[in-house]
């Protein structure tokens, strides 16, 4: 008995280490919550003070403050440290909300970043202004990059999807709201499909009408064909498609300009210049338009398609400028995008605020992707491997930028979740004549249910 319970005693502190071990490889997100979090929450606590005198984020206290420690308190008068205002812990990492000390700004916590990772003991630390004097330190205590889930909270709106994680751990929208155009760009094999799957997945669950231009014989968008309300397959049915959606546009600028109806008696509260401010009954359905692989809208093989390609790009460049207002948006994905596909790709750049570039082939195409907005992201594009698909760096207007990677969602499931939603195709005359014909389910021969009976003579 005795030498039983020393083996225990032995054995039970290994399983334990070795349980922990594997749980930090395998299931990262287990550990931080119970070793991570509790040994981080504790570093930070103790060593804060020290931490961020080394790392150079204190100031000299004022004046003041300095005479009443050294008059009144008794005490060693010491550099001031950021205050700490608010710790929230999180399932990827810790949260701290910090008052910055007087003659600190953002940029001197940003450059302390690396720093602070290494001193905190943390896979990394990521500065995010929150206010007039007001950072946050968003510290995450593994790769939130390796095994992608989208959290369940994220910030909630009219017309928002959830699509990646960014590399904080928070979740990476499409927000039509602030961003109505974007362009996606992602060679071969770069996960630039995935990102359009999880974007079209999440779209097909709201009152929306999604129209597909897929000039790769519709290869790409053709298995969410019950949930598209209009497919166009090739660059003349592309063409066609492009002029009813302008001629769309323009009626409901016409809707919207006779309810306007400004008058000396109307009311300011019905005075509206968008699509949103119409009453629900009156509102149009909004349209989301995916183009996939744009540079075959652009290329032309012969002369008699260059006045087809060119009014093309320009009904896109008229989408962009014009149709946010009435509830029409692109979606403009691409292999290679660059000012030597013709004129006008510049123009149609220049309106798509959103940008999210997967991994390349050619440096030109990051710059073009991201050049304007954010030129310091364009070595990130450059250096995304290629054993990780589905990394990206997403821009927006505001120059900031990050590194998202989108979850894993295969074909059938991101097809499954469009013919589930096949009710909220909405009704939309103008499309009728493109919408994609879908062949009927056959069911399935399954196991006979009557018994059979023996023949006799």
């Amino acid at each position: 008995m005795a030498d039983l319970s020393t083996l225990l005693e032995i054995a039970a502190p290994i399983a334990g280490a070795g349980g922990l071990g594997y749980a930090k490889v395998r299931a990262p997100g287990m550990y931080w919550s119970l070793v991570g979090l509790p040994v981080t929450y504790g570093r930070f606590r103790f060593t804060y003070r020290a931490t961020m005198d080394v790392c150079g984020l204190t100031v000299q206290p004022s004046a003041f403050r300095a005479w009443f420690v050294r008059n009144v308190a008794r005490g060693e008068v010491l550099p001031v440290p950021p205050r700490v205002r608010k710790i929230r812990p999180s399932a990827t990492g810790l949260r701290v909300t910090l008052r910055l000390a007087p003659g600190m700004e953002p940029a001197d916590v940003v450059a302390a970043s690396n720093r602070l990772r290494h001193a905190f003991g943390v896979h990394a630390v990521h500065v995010v202004e929150t206010g007039p004097g007001l950072v946050e330190l968003r510290m995450t205590g593994y790769d939130v990059l390796n095994k992608v889930r989208v959290p369940r909270r994220f910030p909630r709106g009219r017309l928002v999807v959830p699509v990646a994680v960014r590399e904080d751990g928070t979740a990476f929208v499409r927000d039509y709201g602030a961003m109505p155009h974007a362009l996606t760009l992602g060679a071969n094999q770069s996960g630039k499909s995935m990102y359009q799957r999880n974007l079209i997945a999440g779209l097909a669950k709201l009152p929306v009408a999604l129209v597909g231009i897929d000039c790769k014989r519709g290869v790409e968008l053709s298995p969410f064909a019950r949930r598209l309300s209009a497919l166009a397959t090739n660059p003349g049915e592309a063409s066609t498609l492009l002029d009813v959606l302008v001629t769309e546009m323009e009626s409901r600028f016409d809707a919207l300009r006779d309810y306007q109806g400004i008058a000396a008696s109307t009311p300011d509260g019905q005075i509206t210049s968008d699509l949103w401010g119409l009453p629900e009954h009156l509102r149009p359905v909004p349209v989301v338009v995916m183009v996939d692989e744009v540079a075959e809208l652009f290329l032309v093989t012969s002369k008699k398609d260059e006045e087809r390609r060119d009014r093309m790009v320009t009904q896109m460049v008229r989408l962009g400028q014009l149709a946010r207002a009435v509830g029409i948006y692109l979606e403009i994905c691409g292999q290679r995008f660059g000012s030597d596909l013709g004129r006008g790709a510049t123009a149609l750049r220049a309106q798509l605020t959103g940008r999210v570039v997967h991994r390349v082939n050619d440096k030109q195409t990051a710059e073009m992707g991201l050049g304007d907005y954010a030129p310091d992201a364009v070595p990130v594009v450059t250096s995304i491997p290629a054993n990780r698909p589905g990394l990206a760096v997403a821009s927006d207007a505001s120059g900031g930028w990050s590194r998202i990677r989108t979850p894993h969602m295969t074909l059938t499931e991101a097809a499954a979740i469009c013919s589930t939603h096949a009710h909220r195709v909405p009704d939309l005359p103008a499309l009728a004549v493109f919408r994609p014909v879908v062949p009927a389910v056959v069911p399935t021969a399954g196991p006979s249910l009557v018994k059979p009976r023996p023949v006799t003579d």
